[in-house]
């Protein structure tokens, strides 16, 4: 054993100075490239909501306005806050500026993924944990440009750290451990409604708890242990509530609010449109059971996909099969609900579903931690009969990596429309899901336009007119001084989106966004043109 002690120590080391490495690799990138990402169609109205926030704390609460603008009022908008703020401080534009705070909440969450996969399994498998999800291009991708669901995903990994630190030391929680579930769950109820999600997976792993515990000590002294647990705990949701209010002030206007908005996001709330899945043209609202478990197959890396699986499959093992102690099988039994409790419920209810899956970005970090368990679990395995196996199996999983990482270069900066090589990769995708249902690609168009259009003789009397299919505002940020409008009939060229909705024009190209042989978006020239109408209407589903 003493023999093998400096080996163990050495990898743990590795494993440790391997994650610090992809943290900052993945901070260097970030900041070299994030004012590549694009506009979407939420952008405008999100930087908004963060205004008017920023404007009620400014104004002692007299202005108000952010407590029913729109539909944001019931969305956290901790996020939108704090871009506002960081606008006012940092010198770069307020769309840059979203998009830098954006990457740094994504590399809060690589860290948080790190720490949690990191206590559970220890440092290979932590280090496992954040290479798998740094390189998932549906997560990086989303870092950037996404206002609701990455920081909802980062405060759920803030939760789920939090909680398993709480059953770590039961009945009698640390300090430590208590501060950061207070942390976990005002931010994630404070960002989203389903940060219920949270309290339902430590109510389950209590209850497991308490119910074996009833059985091996009675249930006395089980229901004594309880009430110390939950004693230690109360005074915590003081800070927690403080911080929900913080970055959901409208939730604490009436103290139904939370409730209210369980209830408005419980039904579809917007005119049904169609979305492309799976080759057919169906109405949101009528999207079949099988969406989200199909598109996480088919969008997650392979590699993330089946040691995912595994490390499911073997911590429902270990939690059922109770030779762990009781603390960390309830600490696994949360982890592996974080991960699968949103699709089984999702799959049972079929509520509406659009934009790809990007509302369920908040299970991919616990995929990744139980990824990363298993990975260390078969290392481990593996090296305990044969050192070299085990290399090889930390080779492959390094090489699985590849695919992922290859198309994030070639994609960028659309990441997150990735498919993985089971879908045949992103190009094979094409024809049947949605890829950049955000538009983020008319930054790219607007930039190559505004090139031409500096070599091209203006129209006299008037300004060039440019008609979109997409996104409006980000056409107009992205085509100042222009006339851009949703109007084909005289207009100069003719800026479309690349998905099915938008229509292919028979009339020459002038800048075309391609990534891995994708057309993303182009630019007509539409001028002498009679051209009525911009937009694809597809036909239903048969089905």
């Amino acid at each position: 054993m003493p023999s093998q002690l400096p080996a163990v120590q050495r990898l743990d080391r590795t494993a440790d100075l391997l994650a610090v490495a992809v943290l900052l690799v993945a901070a260097v990138v970030a900041a070299a490239t994030f004012r590549d990402y694009g506009l979407g169609w939420d952008d405008f109205t999100h930087s908004e909501y963060g205004d008017l926030l920023y404007d009620l704390y400014a104004s002692g609460f007299t202005d108000r306005r952010a407590l029913h603008f729109v539909n944001l009022y019931a969305y956290g908008g901790g996020f939108d806050l704090l871009a506002a703020v960081a606008a006012k401080l940092l010198p770069f534009t307020l769309f840059e500026t979203r998009r830098l705070v954006g990457a740094a909440v994504g590399l809060l969450g690589l860290f948080v993924t790190w720490r949690l996969g990191r206590r559970l399994g220890g440092p290979v498998s932590g280090a496992i944990a954040i290479v798998l999800l740094a390189t998932c291009p549906f997560f990086y991708g989303h870092m950037f440009m996404n206002a609701k669901d990455v920081p909802f995903a980062v405060a759920m990994a803030i939760l789920l750290a939090g909680m398993t630190r709480l059953f770590e030391k039961y009945p009698s929680p640390s300090t430590g451990g208590s501060a950061l579930f207070a942390a976990g769950i005002g931010l994630a109820i404070g960002t989203r409604i389903l940060g219920i999600f949270g309290i339902i997976y430590a109510t389950a792993a209590f209850a497991f708890v308490v119910a074996t515990e009833w059985r091996l000590l009675g249930l006395d002294e089980a229901l004594r242990r309880a009430g110390r647990f939950v004693l230690r705990l109360l005074p915590w949701l003081v800070p927690a509530y403080a911080l929900m209010a913080l970055v959901w002030p409208w939730s604490v206007v009436d103290p139904l609010n939370p409730f209210n908005a369980l209830l408005y996001f419980s039904h579809f709330f917007e005119k049904p449109w169609r979305e492309l899945f799976d080759g057919a043209f169906i109405l949101v609202p009528d999207m079949p059971r099988r969406y989200l478990p199909q598109l996480l197959a088919l969008k997650l890396p392979v590699i993330l996909l089946v040691l995912g699986t595994a490390g499911a499959a073997g911590a429902t093992a270990a939690i059922i099969a109770g030779r762990l102690t009781l603390q960390r099988r309830a600490a696994l039994m949360m982890v592996v609900l974080a991960a699968l409790f949103p699709i089984v419920l999702t799959v049972a209810m079929g509520p509406a579903m659009y934009n790809g899956i990007r509302h369920f970005l908040f299970i991919v970090p616990p995929i990744a931690v139980l990824a990363g368990l298993a990975g260390s679990r078969l290392i481990a395995r593996l090296s305990a009969w044969k050192p070299a196996a085990a290399a090889a199996a930390a080779a492959v999983m390094a090489l699985a990596c590849v695919p992922p990482v290859a198309a994030m270069v070639r994609l960028h900066p659309y990441e997150y429309v990735h498919f993985n090589l089971i879908a045949g990769g992103t190009r094979a995708a094409r024809d049947h899901y949605m890829l950049d249902y955000w538009g983020l690609s008319f930054k790219q168009a607007t930039d190559a336009l505004r090139d031409k259009l500096a070599g091209m003789p203006a129209p006299s009397g008037r300004r060039w007119h440019v008609a979109t299919c997409g996104p409006h505002p980000p056409a107009k940020v992205g085509l100042p001084g222009l006339q851009v409008d949703w109007t084909p009939q005289g207009a100069d060229f003719a800026l479309m989106l690349g998905e099915y909705y938008c229509r292919k024009l028979d009339a020459p190209v002038l800048v075309d966004i391609v990534r891995d042989g994708i057309s993303f978006a182009r630019v007509y020239d539409i001028r002498g043109r009679d051209i009525d109408n911009l937009l694809f209407v597809p036909v239903p589903d048969p089905k």
